[in-house]
């Protein structure tokens, strides 16, 4: 690095440097907060009240609960920074909720926490970031960025269990040369013992698992809630068409789904197709889940088109691995995935994330999302 940029990339003495942490109230955000200000910045700390689950109760595992800005406000006075609370539930009704519901009736499997980085966390908090005249947004997402001549680029964290560069597919250029992710090139275990080195409340605090506005990941109390007619039966058919069994509604399943689909057979069956327009679940043996070609739409791309030339990795599942592939771009908005091999149970609503690999690691190039 430029001996005369800070630790975050900017021709500026840290002192003279303003940043906004995005402050969850979680052990990730509290640990940069603190990095930040222990190196010498001027540190806004900023959460978003993006839900109303109506339990304020310490021991949720949903991120963005009461409890989570109780945790962020008292770590900001521990720490002695400037916070502010930015109440953003109609927002992240609008832009996540309402397509979260959307699209498992149309029998896609979505990722919201996409969509709230695509919108409330990025996009809006980018917006706020810049009226404050800070000179850049940092959050504790597990993502290793190197920003060289004013440009950002974004990789795999080297934890490889917290990697989060998955979900921020969608972010876009000016949004990333603007962000930094400081955790991205440490493990999990060293972040707990700078937030305790730090004597943060919130060292030893549990990770969220749960999706904020998905209590216990029961994701069809969600879809009752908000759509209640959503719940129609309908047949399940055979790969020959024969109907073979009863559904409760297509928004309790999703493509490769095993259990619970409660047919006998002389093989296991899965979820090999979900068609929302005929209400229709399509089972088969478990072979015919795997796919090499997969069609995408609103692509977004970090980088040039040429670097899709290669051979490259995609991932289409948070937690799947690496796969090789050969991207062919049909226009700005569609592409076709080629898989090397076949890859079993993937699904409409996700996402398919582009890397390649260099000297730094892998790089992420951006991706689309899986129709």
């Amino acid at each position: 690095m430029n001996k005369d940029l800070n630790s975050i990339g900017l021709d500026k003495k840290p002192s003279d440097t303003t940043v906004v942490v995005a402050m969850s109230g979680g052990v990730d955000s509290s640990t940069v907060a603190g990095i930040m200000k222990n190196e010498g910045y001027n540190v806004i700390g900023i959460t978003l009240k993006l839900y109303d689950d109506g339990k304020e109760v310490a021991a949720s595992k949903q991120c963005c609960s009461g409890q989570d800005i109780m945790d962020a406000k008292r770590v900001a006075h521990k720490l002695g920074i400037e916070h502010k609370i930015l109440y953003y539930q109609d927002k992240f009704k609008q832009g996540v909720i309402d397509n979260f519901v959307e699209s498992y009736l149309k029998g896609e499997t979505p990722i919201p926490c996409v969509q709230c980085n695509q919108t409330v966390k990025f996009k809006d908090l980018f917006e706020v970031s810049k009226e404050l005249k800070a000179d850049a947004l940092v959050t504790g997402h597990y993502v290793k960025s190197i920003t060289k001549n004013k440009t950002t680029n974004m990789y795999r964290a080297i934890d490889e269990n917290r990697d989060q560069s998955y979900f921020l597919f969608n972010t876009t250029r000016e949004q990333l040369d603007y962000l930094r992710f400081p955790l991205g090139g440490m493990l999990k275990d060293k972040t707990r013992e700078i937030a305790k080195n730090l004597n943060l409340n919130v060292a030893d605090k549990p990770d969220s698992q749960d999706i904020c506005f998905v209590p216990n990941g029961d994701y069809a109390s969600v879809i009752q809630k908000f759509r209640p007619d959503s719940f129609q039966k309908g047949n399940i058919k055979n790969l020959d068409g024969d109907v073979i069994g009863v559904h409760d509604g297509i928004i309790n399943f999703t493509i490769g789904q095993r259990k619970g689909i409660k047919i006998s057979d002389k093989e296991a069956l899965y979820v090999i197709k979900i068609n929302s327009e005929k209400n229709e679940i399509i089972v088969g043996p478990k072979e015919e889940l795997g796919k090499t070609e997969i069609s995408l739409k609103e692509i977004n791309l970090l980088t040039n088109n040429k670097d899709l030339d290669q051979n490259i990795y995609v991932k289409v599942r948070s937690t799947g691995k690496l796969l090789e592939a050969k991207v062919d771009l049909i226009d700005k908005n569609h592409a076709k995935v080629n898989l090397v091999h076949p890859e079993d149970g993937i699904s409409p609503g996700q996402a398919c994330v582009f890397y390649c690999k260099d000297q730094f690691g892998y790089k992420v190039l951006g991706g689309g999302w899986i129709i």
